[in-house]
């Protein structure tokens, strides 16, 4: 589908925020930790800015900025947990945003567990200032993805995964403009990354209506999601 594939071109443009678990490390008075050589300031807590969307207020956290583009301007930032005392810690990476289109404003914000595996990433595919992807996880891998597809405020389609895999999709067509109140009026069910099959409550009562199984089922999808998107 073509807001399937969509995602995954976004998801590989995110690689550089969301690839890999949290690095751990390590730290003792009189020393320094290693970074990267594009690191713009490191401080033991986080100043506030309007687009800091990491909590770096409490006073076991470390800040991290990275200008990875070399226009002199911090676009990674990343927040780590200290564990330890003065003289002997180490720091666990609980929170890393970034601006991937060098607008100021982050488009990317993944957070992470105290084991370093990602717990909720929140993403801004189309750079208009508002998430409008989140994805959950569980013990570091993707379990569901919520998605504004028509960037008014409100989730109305899901994606759920198994084996970081989608298996099948939820879509509100009816209800998201109205209520805000999620109801799923379109179930979809996945094999190989295709559509299966398809079923449609048309009449609002939350049952299938209509399943469609045919050859023309991925033509009908893709028709749909350019009408959504338009």
């Amino acid at each position: 589908m073509k807001n399937i594939k969509t995602i995954y071109l976004f998801a590989i443009a995110t690689a550089l925020v969301g690839c890999g678990s949290a690095r751990l490390e390590l730290g003792a008075e009189g020393g320094t930790n290693k970074r990267s050589k594009s690191l713009v300031s490191d401080r033991s807590s986080g100043t506030a800015s309007r687009d800091n969307r990491c909590d770096a207020s409490q006073k076991d956290r470390e800040v991290s900025e990275y200008d990875t583009s070399g226009d002199q301007l911090a676009d990674v930032r990343k927040v780590f947990l200290r564990i330890g005392d003065e003289t002997q810690y180490r720091l666990i990476m609980i929170c890393r945003e970034a601006d991937l289109n060098a607008d100021g404003v982050k488009d990317v914000v993944r957070q992470y567990d105290d084991e370093g595996r990602p717990l909720r990433e929140e993403t801004d595919r189309d750079f208009d200032g508002k998430m409008d992807v989140v994805s959950f996880y569980q013990h570091g891998e993707l379990l569901r993805k919520e998605i504004d597809t028509d960037a008014n405020g409100i989730i109305d389609y899901k994606i759920f995964y198994e084996d970081n895999k989608p298996v099948r999709a939820e879509r509100d067509l009816l209800n998201k403009s109205t209520s805000g109140i999620w109801r799923a009026n379109r179930w979809e069910y996945y094999e190989d990354g295709k559509i299966l099959r398809m079923g449609t409550d048309i009449d609002g009562d939350g049952r299938v209506d209509r399943w469609d199984r045919n050859e023309k089922l991925d033509q009908m999808a893709e028709s749909s999601e350019e009408s959504i998107e338009e």
